[in-house]
């Protein structure tokens, strides 16, 4: 699996990456075969506190499967678009199954 990780806006330093890798390769548990994975970090100034977008789409054969979730850190944010994703793969799994 290739993960690519963009940042819109500002940089992302080292210890957001490794906990980025860290977080979409558990994917792998789920559905072995993704091809890549793109994770976009974005800052939205609207003046909210909840002011970090993370963007994740995950390519399988196929298909490609799309969340976005907005928190205040982008941790928080990534932990909780890779929840979102692990479902969609799971469903996306037994729809394979089915046929």
């Amino acid at each position: 699996m290739k993960l690519h990780v963009e940042s819109v806006q500002f940089k992302a330093d080292q210890k957001l990456l490794d906990f980025i890798e860290k977080k979409v390769s558990k994917l792998n548990t789920f559905f072995d075969r993704i091809v890549e994975t793109e994770v976009i970090l974005k800052l939205e100034n609207s003046g909210q506190v909840k002011d970090k977008i993370a963007e994740l789409k995950v390519h399988v054969p196929g298909d490609t499967l799309f969340a976005s979730e907005t928190d205040k850190t982008f941790e928080a944010a990534v932990e909780a678009v890779v929840d979102v994703l692990k479902r969609q793969l799971k469903r996306h799994k037994e729809k394979l199954r089915a046929y």
